[in-house]
């Protein structure tokens, strides 16, 4: 017969393991390009350059997650899932990037169109080779 110890003990285990599926499961998955300078002048702050981190980790949102300019200043993580370059994501690399720009009124072209998000250049190279196109990501606000 179990004692009461050990049933509280298989609950608690069975509670945590289901709060990190749940906890796992917030993420969107999406894609990413890159783009390169210039930056400014953005949609979200005209050429003012304290809008960029100092990390240098921001992005321009597609219109997926644009919603009106009300993604202005939102901060993701980002992770890498996958790329059409073989072994260009870098495994277990997760970084915070800030919106700061719209994908359609990018002032340089994005290595490719149409994605979730189009990354600085300091962002991708971050997560994943710099020569990779475009990558399939996990982001969560």
């Amino acid at each position: 017969m179990s004692s009461p110890l050990s049933l509280l003990l298989q609950w608690l285990s069975f509670f945590f393991i289901l709060c990190q599926i749940f906890y796992a499961s917030q993420a969107d998955l999406g894609t990413a390009s890159q783009y390169s300078p210039p930056y400014t002048p953005s949609a979200c702050f005209g050429s003012d350059s304290t809008q960029f981190p100092s990390s240098n980790f921001f992005a321009a949102a597609s219109e997926g997650i644009w919603d009106d300019g009300a993604a202005c200043g939102r901060q993701y993580l980002i992770s890498c899932i996958s790329s059409v370059l073989p072994k260009a994501c870098k495994p277990g690399e997760t970084i915070q990037i800030k919106i700061v720009d719209r994908a359609q009124n990018l002032t340089s072209t994005p290595t490719r169109q149409g994605t979730t998000m189009v990354l600085s250049s300091a962002a991708l190279a971050a997560i994943a080779d710099s020569n990779a196109p475009s990558l399939n990501i996990d982001f969560r606000q």
